[in-house]
């Protein structure tokens, strides 16, 4: 970690001029309740704003604003490629509800991006369309760090990465423990080109094995939670370094994302208070990043 480290010294000295501003969401992924009811526990529980997929009908649409705007509430909102439909169907989906989610206004869109059985022009051309509309309203649009998209791995987002200057990510970093069986530790080079264009963070916590840890708080993970800390204390640093605030989701997934009993399929953590519980300790990180 020693040149990662080395990589990111300026950002301990920089900070001054930072807004030294961190806006937490919580994903309704899993939510059993209304939307209305999510956003005030949501409120209730200490977030700034929620991350939610855009409903297509216009009356639930109407909800969430009523919603957000009661409980004063900010909304990234996601969308995706659909990968059950040919590439140009796909494309043309995908352009159609990026327009709509633009349309209300959100502080920003986190976008699950194309599929790893395309083509690098294929996956280009997604990219390309919400870069373009991104420009046009001046809304940003991060493309997601995920299994499954072009950005299944770190090696092949840094393709991507080289070749496109305006490409911004969403860090998941627990999706790529999983696909390189590895906390990445040696790979400072890769991490540091990733950290530099990462302006949005999905705080869930992987390992090596599997996508979700069963208990965040479990004394088992803790060195694995705080590579995922240090990971994401790089790119709070960055953004502040360039007076911008940072966005972070707290990703917990339920069932079956959340590990269960056999048979019973109990989950074996609460779903939410995990969430609570890796935003404390995150605003707990960068409070002593602020004391020293």
């Amino acid at each position: 970690m020693k040149n990662l480290c080395l990589a990111f010294t300026f950002f301990f000295i920089i900070i001054g001029n930072a807004q030294n501003e961190i806006l937490f969401f919580q994903t309704n992924w899993g939510y059993n309740g209304g939307i209305e009811d999510f956003i005030e526990k949501a409120k209730k529980s200490g977030y700034d704003g929620v991350e939610i997929w855009l409903p297509a009908e216009p009356e639930k649409q109407n909800i969430i604003s009523k919603a957000l705007k009661k409980f004063d509430m900010k909304v990234i909102f996601l969308c995706g490629t659909n990968r059950n439909l040919k590439f140009e169907e796909s494309l043309i989906e995908y352009k159609n509800y990026l327009k709509k989610a633009i349309d209300q206004k959100p502080l920003a869109i986190n976008s699950h991006t194309g599929s790893d059985f395309l083509t690098y022009d294929q996956n280009m051309a997604f990219i390309d369309a919400a870069n373009n509309l991104s420009k046009a309203s001046n809304i940003p649009i991060y493309h997601e760090t995920h299994r499954g998209r072009f950005s299944y791995s770190l090696p092949e987002t840094i393709k991507y990465l080289e070749k496109n200057d305006n490409l911004f990510l969403t860090l998941d970093i627990s999706h790529w423990m999983v696909v390189h069986e590895s906390l990445l530790k040696n790979q400072d080079k890769f991490i540091n080109s990733v950290i530099n264009r990462s302006n949005h963070i999905h705080a869930r916590v992987g390992f090596e094995e599997g996508p979700q840890v069963n208990d965040v708080k479990a004394p088992e993970w803790k060195s694995i939670v705080d590579r995922h800390l240090e990971i994401w204390e790089f790119i709070i640093r960055k953004r502040w370094d360039e007076g911008k605030m940072i966005t972070v989701t707290t990703e917990f997934g339920p069932p079956n994302y959340m590990p269960t009993e056999p048979v019973t399929k109990k989950p074996l953590s609460d779903q939410w208070n995990s969430n609570t519980f890796i935003m404390k300790s995150i605003k707990d990180r960068i409070k002593q990043i602020n004391l020293n």
